[in-house]
């Protein structure tokens, strides 16, 4: 008589050595074996439960009331999220919203429900209430991860819309230059984020580039992974090789001078990447890409506010997020004169933007209204 299907569960198989790693074994799909990589039981089991969830999920196309929320969210993070200019933005996104909307079904978006989401989204770390910018951006994936099972023939019919929060008003925080220093000064003071993250802040003041394209900078070396900043040239290419240009836009730069020379140092030090850490692994010094710098900068933000009140100079730089560079580079920039073309080009940002969100930093800013004002003042 044959043997029962076990169906999916997890082994222990032994490696040389001693040591060992648990895989997946499934003899519901004939014999199928997949290693999990790790010998930690929690990891192993979490990796269980995503075969399960792949396996459950139907191959073809599923009617609205017969596929969650939980299901749309990880196709999108299979099939479009790798393709994206931060992929990490989209995680962040999908970690926040599966926990309220993974069970629901397509059929059941409606608008009370997103904004009962709305009203109970709460940040994990602080407990406080998500602001409108963040619940609107998380249901924005979600009205994009639903599209996206419609267009590519997973979800029968259209997708539900998604109803989001007012939009907020720009975001306009930027860092002043005493700021700035006093941020960058406790950066330096970290001991292991010190360097590293002290890099990163000055890329972001002098390129404008965003948080996930300074990450994955190399130092003249093209890549796939990540863009590469060539010290022979002075140019900065944020876009990965081979990458299609997105909506996020990871245009050509030219680098700075005071901020090239600083490249071309580093880089005849034998530095890999823009940001980079140096580690210990067997007595011997490593280089290693840094991944993020979020724990990094949450300290680096409280202890320039403790060495600047030691000074007895007011500091507050509780709403300064790495995306603050961003908006600083681009307004001290305006700030000098900068004409909004060469700036859009520079900063890969659109000339509308600039001129809707920064346009009163710059000096001419209605110059020409203000003059037709005073001329026709004088007539009258």
């Amino acid at each position: 008589m044959p043997r029962r299907p076990q169906g999916p569960r997890l082994h222990w198989r032994k490696l040389p050595g001693g040591k060992g790693v648990y895989e997946i074994r499934d003899t519901d799909n004939g014999r199928i074996r997949i290693s999990t990589g790790t010998e930690r039981r929690e990891e192993a089991e979490s990796a269980l439960q995503d075969y399960l969830d792949r396996k459950k999920r139907n191959s073809g196309p599923t009617r609205a009331e017969e596929l969650t929320i939980g299901q749309v969210l990880e196709i999108y993070a299979e099939e479009h999220g790798p393709h994206t200019a931060d992929p990490a933005r989209i995680a962040y996104a999908i970690d926040a919203l599966v926990p309220f909307w993974g069970g629901i079904f397509v059929s059941e978006v409606k608008g009370a429900l997103c904004r009962r989401y709305a009203n109970q989204r709460v940040h994990k770390r602080t407990g406080k209430k998500a602001s409108d910018g963040t619940v609107r951006r998380e249901l924005g994936t979600l009205q994009a991860a639903l599209k996206h099972a419609a267009k590519e023939g997973h979800l029968i019919g259209e997708a539900p819309s998604v109803t989001l929060p007012p939009k907020p008003d720009s975001k306009e925080r930027w860092l002043t230059r005493q700021e700035a220093a006093w941020l960058l000064r406790a950066a330096r003071h970290l001991n292991s984020d010190g360097r590293h993250l002290a890099d990163f802040i000055v890329c972001g003041l002098y390129t404008g580039s965003r948080k996930a394209t300074m990450l994955a900078l190399h130092i003249d070396t093209p890549s796939i992974s990540g863009g590469h900043a060539d010290t022979v040239n002075g140019l900065l290419y944020r876009k990965p090789q081979g990458k299609v240009m997105t909506k996020k836009q990871q245009g050509v730069a030219r680098l700075p001078t005071p901020y090239l020379s600083k490249l071309r140092r580093q880089a005849k030090s034998g530095r890999r990447y823009v940001v980079e850490r140096t580690i210990i692994v067997k007595g011997e010094k490593t280089r290693t890409q840094v991944a993020d710098i979020r724990k990094g900068w949450a300290r680096a933000v409280e202890l320039a506010e403790e060495m600047a009140a030691k000074k007895e100079i007011k500091l507050n730089l509780s709403d300064v997020t790495p995306h603050t560079l961003k908006h600083t580079a681009i307004t001290w920039a305006l700030q000098s004169g900068a004409d909004f073309w060469s700036a859009a080009g520079y900063f890969s940002t659109s000339v509308e933007t600039l001129q809707d969100v920064y346009g009163h930093h710059h000096p001419d800013w209605q110059e020409s209204a203000r003059e037709a004002a005073a001329r026709k003042g004088k007539k009258a």
